[in-house]
């Protein structure tokens, strides 16, 4: 029985080896009764303030310009304009010369003013010839010059619905010597305001 003995104390060791240990569960904690201290509340982005309520623009009160000119102050107007120095021409032409061009240039603030005041006011340019020559060459040259100076005066910027051409020809001359410097000055353009 002694080989026996050994084998079985093998046996057994064995089996002890290879028996498996039942887990063992773990005994549950004791709560924590340490006092914790309370978080901060998490941190709050302020509301955006309420925009103000929204006010539709209002318009800039303005003073109406005057549609038409009273009588007295177109008056005043024909006196300005009649101040300002008239465009020459030479004989049988209606091509602006450069001494006529200097006084339109001259001429136009106070033409863009009187405009700018009264937007609705349009202006004459009155077309004039000498007493030479028959009266309807006289009328058609007259036309011409003014409408030199309407398209002058457009150029430099003055609103070209604001102008209207007439002409007189030889009628209304401003002197009635026969004389070159008479004739001269009867050869014209003239700016006034209109009726």
């Amino acid at each position: 029985m002694k080989p026996l003995l050994p084998a079985l104390i093998g046996l057994a060791v064995l089996m002890a080896g290879c028996h498996k240990k039942a887990p063992v569960a773990a005994a549950p904690k004791a709560p924590d009764t340490t006092p914790v201290a309370a978080a901060p509340p998490p941190a709050r982005t302020p509301a955006p303030a309420p925009a103000p309520p929204r006010v539709a623009p209002q318009p800039v009160a303005q003073t109406p310009r005057p549609t038409t000119i009273p009588p007295e102050v177109r008056a005043q107007l024909n006196t300005l304009l009649a101040k300002l120095d008239d465009a020459l021409f030479d004989f049988d032409k209606s091509t602006i010369r450069p001494d006529a061009s200097t006084v339109l240039k001259d001429d136009l603030a106070v033409i863009r003013d009187i405009l700018a005041a009264y937007p609705n006011q349009k202006l004459v340019i009155q077309g004039y010839a000498d007493e030479r020559g028959s009266e309807e060459y006289n009328l058609a040259l007259g036309d011409r010059r003014a409408q030199a100076v309407k398209d002058f005066l457009a150029m430099a910027g003055i609103p070209e619905n604001q102008l209207t051409v007439i002409s007189y020809g030889k009628d209304r001359p401003v002197c009635t010597d026969q004389t070159e410097a008479c004739y001269q000055r009867n050869r014209r353009a003239h700016v006034t305001a209109a009726e």
